[in-house]
């Protein structure tokens, strides 16, 4: 088929203006159509994980649910002999209770001070701190203190100061004085 030369520009014209009208339908309709659909197909598939997440969670609750329980009594469990109520009384009771089965002699028992863990920052417990002084022998006294912070895990003894006793028993004998910090239990 030959055609005309005029033909033939017209045909390219037609051509070209439809090339031109395809390619504004692509540019304005069709691509911001397609980016509109890529985010909304991103933003499902963002959903359908949180819902995988949340259908997880579902499913697990009753072990979570038994998991908070189980540390719940720990918890409790690890506070029950940690320092409640009023202080001076839990101090001197503890340590009259603890010092009758070992040989050492404790006539005096601190004031109890109250404040905040000066070990950790943040720590959501606070602290008493009370300074006991008696004599013991050194066998008896050792054995006391190593046994207080193994039954007491929320105690430790600090400042532990050791002189002899006096000279009437041959020095064997140690008067000592110790600090000693406790956990206070929350009350809320």
């Amino acid at each position: 088929m030959k055609l005309s030369k005029d033909k033939r520009n017209q045909l390219a014209l037609v051509l070209v203006c439809t090339l031109a009208v395809i390619a504004m339908m692509w540019f304005e309709l069709i691509r911001p159509r397609y980016a509109v659909l890529t985010q909304v197909v991103a933003s499902q598939s963002v959903a359908e994980k949180k819902l995988d997440g949340i259908q997880t969670a579902i499913k697990h609750a009753n072990t979570t649910a038994a998991e908070l329980t189980n540390v719940t009594q720990t918890l409790s469990e690890a506070e029950k002999d940690m320092a409640s109520g009023d202080l001076y009384s839990w101090t001197y009771n503890t340590i009259r209770l603890f010092k009758a089965r070992y040989q050492v002699d404790i006539p005096e028992i601190g004031h109890p001070d109250v404040g905040p863990v000066d070990l950790f920052s943040s720590f959501p417990f606070k602290q008493v701190k009370f300074t006991v002084t008696g004599t013991a022998y050194y066998h008896d006294l050792g054995k006391f203190i190593a046994d207080f912070e193994n039954t007491y895990p929320h105690i430790r003894v600090v400042n532990l100061q050791l002189q002899p006793a006096n000279a009437d028993d041959g020095g064997e004998k140690l008067s000592f004085k110790m600090d000693i910090i406790a956990l206070v239990k929350s009350t809320s």
